[in-house]
């Protein structure tokens, strides 16, 4: 976490009251909530009464994509339209929509480069437009950190709902819900220094959706439960500190990123780096080391005190090949030798070195180990 949301959690955790309650110590921890919600709608471009605190960025986006599901569904708009390789906490929930709602899933397919097909969406939109419940594109892909367009999305939609997971972006590229025009965001407090166990839904005013949690009616009603105050007010804290910082830190680890590549290159010549780098975020890195097996490869790095990851954090420990890779054109060999690296504005020239000093002979290991010709 950084310094400032540290210092904010450590001081709210320590004052007593409910937010939601009527009496002097709730009163002020409301102030401190609603203060922060004004905070963090200035870092993400959107009205204060747009946001919506949740747990994670999972439970964002199921209330997101099962609330407008649901909303649409009542005019009988069942086609929901996403791309084949988002996060597995938007794919999921759809795929539940389906087997128990009744839903009809349009997937758009994406390029080598990790870009979505626009012409196939315009295609797509135009088929089904009056069947359409709602459009859920992710701003940034978690795997390879591409960038889609998603005001061209919008604009493309028209009337239609968009939904974009925006938890890898915010804080690291430029972002404005508002400029965007989007319907619904998702953002989360711990990728960009914040605690564990608290996102946002940034929900357009005026709209409502039905809520997945019944109770107290807090947030609007769609979301309810006792606010986590310490964790909201740390989350605004890292937000505004991000957004102030993000030029300086994204030029930092842009450059970061390219060492590595180069780093990469000049002791393995034959990598593979995945996806466009010139329209991505400054810090995600998926790179494919023929005829390697990556988690052999993860444990080699992660010897040498060297952290990486197979692919989402959150498939962690399931042994299948990355969909996002898949749908990018990937073979299986291939997304089963390919490693997901992330940087920071906290990594360093020196860690990357360490990298270099060792990687050769690590791949050199694992082609040796993994049997693949």
């Amino acid at each position: 976490m950084v310094e400032s949301s540290i210092l904010v959690l450590n001081k709210q955790i320590k004052k007593l009251g409910n937010a939601s309650s009527l009496h002097s110590a709730g009163r002020s921890v409301r102030k401190d909530l609603e203060t922060a919600r004004e905070e963090l709608a200035a870092a993400v471009g959107c009205d204060a009464s747009e946001i919506i605190f949740t747990a994670t960025g999972t439970e964002a986006n199921n209330l997101a994509i099962k609330g407008l599901f649901w909303k649409g569904a009542k005019a009988n708009k069942k086609v929901i339209i996403t791309s084949t390789f988002e996060h597995h906490a938007v794919m999921d929930p759809i795929v539940w929509l389906t087997e128990h709602e009744g839903a009809q899933v349009v997937g758009i397919s994406v390029d080598r480069k990790g870009f979505i097909d626009l012409a196939e969406l315009e295609e797509v939109i135009e088929k089904y437009h009056d069947e359409i419940s709602f459009i859920s594109i992710m701003h940034s892909n978690n795997e390879v950190g591409t960038l889609q367009d998603i005001a061209q999305v919008v604009k493309m939609a028209r009337d239609i709902p968009v939904h974009s997971d925006c938890v890898q972006s915010f804080g690291k590229v430029d972002l404005s819900f508002k400029k965007l025009g989007l319907t619904a965001a998702t953002i989360s407090a711990h990728k960009i220094g914040g605690p564990l166990g608290v996102a946002a839904l940034i929900l357009k005013k005026g709209l409502d959706i039905e809520p997945i949690l019944h109770g107290g009616g807090q947030e609007r009603d769609i979301r309810s439960g006792t606010f986590n105050t310490p964790g909201i007010t740390a989350f605004a804290a890292a937000a505004t500190d991000a957004v102030e910082n993000r030029k300086e830190r994204e030029l930092k680890v842009r450059e970061l990123k390219k060492e590595l590549i180069q780093t990469i290159k000049k002791n393995v010549s034959d990598i593979v780096v995945n996806a466009d780098q010139e329209k991505s975020l400054p810090g995600i890195l998926s790179i494919t080391f023929p005829k390697t097996d990556s988690e052999g490869l993860l444990l080699l790095l992660d010897a040498e005190g060297i952290a990486c990851s197979t692919g989402s954090a959150c498939s962690a420990g399931v042994q299948r090949p990355s969909h996002v890779l898949l749908a990018m054109g990937l073979s299986e060999d291939e997304t089963t030798s390919t490693l997901r690296f992330s940087l920071s504005y906290t990594n360093t020239i020196n860690e990357i070195a360490r990298l270099g000093s060792v990687i050769s002979s690590v791949v050199a290991r694992s082609k040796s180990a993994s049997g693949k010709k």
